[in-house]
């Protein structure tokens, strides 16, 4: 009875250390984290080429 008790205890514990871990669904996805960068990006290049602009022509005689 012992014997039998130990192997379904030992294939239990075999089998709850085998299952796949779990995912972690915090944050965001890849694709997702890449197009929030892109925005950004274009968002500081929109407004560095705007402050140049501006600076440029207020250089510029009339």
């Amino acid at each position: 009875m012992s014997r039998h008790f130990h192997r379904a205890l030992g294939v239990l514990i075999t089998l709850v250390t085998l299952r796949a871990p779990e995912r972690d669904e915090r944050g965001l996805s890849q694709s997702t984290e890449n197009a929030i960068l892109l925005a950004g990006a274009v968002t500081v290049a929109g407004a560095v080429i705007t402050a140049v602009t501006l600076f440029v022509q207020g250089r510029m005689p009339r």
